[in-house]
């Protein structure tokens, strides 16, 4: 059938009668359901985010609504410069807490900024590289043992989070109940019922678990209070970026996060559509350089591909940029609006714990799906030790210290799968150990 001109001039393609999506299948990143649904998945995708979003300045003391702000327009920007291909959401990296911290110390918020900005751009430097020199490099810098132990030790890394808030006595710990209830309901919600409902499952378990809260008078009354004195429009809270040595020095490391971060976004949601989006990578590390660098200029946050919104792609199987700018949009409207901040401060920890107990885990259990997909050899010990160390690593959330600097267990445990797996095979190279060389054949059964 002939499209009209305006369906032409979409960059997306109905999926389908855009109503309903047959089992098994996958609503690509150039395709959309109706505006309505992919709307609902927009907001779906907002309400994934929000609660790491805004733990990161909380914890750093920067302003909530003007990293919300600044997550949404970078967003769109990270949209725009991978051409629309790249489904994702830039919220705030938690990278960045430690070296943010320490830069704070002796500057203030703007020395901190400024390494942030210098951070960004020193990524977006890699994005134009990757792009220029093609991304084959990548796959040979990290194989998939490699992306597969990264986007599992992310999701195990970010475990104790659901728990405990990180050991802030927050999360599924401090309210059981309401976790437990939360956690339920996007259980049964995705089996329970059909077609687009079940997509939402994410979004309909935080509106019963906060519904319950608040029947049960868990709500925070501070933060509700708040809620009711805030003003519906008004402009976030800008601060500007001072250059120094030392914060540029603490902070610009975090880049070595964002890179595997992104690309181990990136081969995810290939994992997951099918697709191979290699030729995006480059332009992946661009985007969230670009969007990192502006966050950092204005007084948010510094961004990266989230791990969050992975698992809502992972548990609804729509992949579809459109509900990302939808996404983009409503963040960058919700920064402008202090009632909505508010709202969002009345979730109870409880509610995100419930919550992230699922996603979180969706991203560890997507790392092993990298591994079946590529048909990882675990036979081969250098594949064996590589995801073996690399996870634990994470799991455990090592952290190495050298004077101010500090790496966390995503850092050290990407760090820990590049060497042993490039290290190793270089051994066993070098001495013949190969396991094609010395295992011989498979015993008959």
């Amino acid at each position: 059938m002939t499209q009209s001109p305006t369906s032409r001039r979409s960059p997306w393609r109905l999926h389908g009668d855009g109503r309903s999506v047959t089992p098994g299948d996958v609503v690509h990143p150039d395709e959309r359901l109706s505006w309505p649904r992919t709307i609902g998945v927009g907001v779906q995708h907002v309400v994934a985010m929000f609660g790491a979003t805004f733990t990161v300045p909380l914890i750093t003391g920067f302003p909530p609504a003007t990293t919300l702000f600044f997550s949404g327009l970078g967003t769109l920007l990270f949209l725009l410069i991978t051409g629309n291909r790249l489904p994702s959401y830039l919220g705030s990296s938690f990278a960045f807490i430690a070296p943010v911290l320490a830069a704070k110390t002796d500057g203030g918020i703007g020395a901190a900024l400024g390494g942030i900005v210098v951070a960004g751009a020193a990524l977006a430097l890699v994005g134009v590289v990757v792009q220029l020199a093609g991304a084959r490099w990548i796959d040979a810098l990290m194989p998939p043992v490699v992306t597969g132990a990264i986007v599992a030790l992310i999701g195990l890394n970010l475990a104790p989070v659901a728990w405990d808030g990180g050991g802030s006595g927050t999360g599924f710990k401090s309210q059981p109940l309401i976790a437990v209830i939360t956690l339920v309901a996007i259980l049964v919600t995705t089996v329970l019922f059909r077609g687009f409902l079940a997509r939402l499952s994410i979004l309909l378990g935080v509106v019963v678990g906060w519904v319950l809260a608040a029947l049960l008078g868990k709500l925070d009354p501070a933060a509700v209070t708040t809620l009711k004195e805030a003003d519906w429009v008004g402009l976030p809270q800008f601060h500007a970026p001072s250059f120094g040595l030392r914060a540029v020095v603490l902070v610009i490391p975090v880049i070595l996060v964002l890179i595997a971060e992104n690309a181990g976004h990136v081969k995810a949601v290939a994992a997951m559509t099918g697709r191979n989006l290699d030729r995006d990578m480059g332009r992946a590390f661009l985007g969230d350089g670009v969007a990192t660098v502006l966050a950092g200029a204005g007084g948010g946050s510094g961004t990266t591909t989230y791990a969050e919104n992975i698992g809502v792609m992972a548990a609804t199987r729509v992949y579809s940029t459109a509900a990302y700018w939808v996404a983009g949009f409503a963040a960058v409207l919700l920064g402008l609006c202090p009632k909505f901040g508010a709202l969002i401060l009345t979730v109870p920890a409880g509610v995100l714990g419930g919550a992230t107990t699922a996603l979180y885990g969706l991203i560890a259990v997507l790392g092993a799906r990298i591994w079946i997909e590529n048909r990882v050899d675990f036979h081969d010990p250098v594949n064996l030790m590589t995801a073996a160390v690399a996870v634990i690593v994470g799991a455990a959330n090592y952290t190495l210290t050298a004077g101010d600097l500090s790496f966390n267990g995503i850092a050290l445990g990407t760090a820990a799968a590049l060497v042993i797996y490039h290290g190793m095979r270089l051994i066993a190279h070098l001495r013949g150990t190969t396991p094609a060389s010395r295992r011989g054949p498979e015993p008959e059964l």
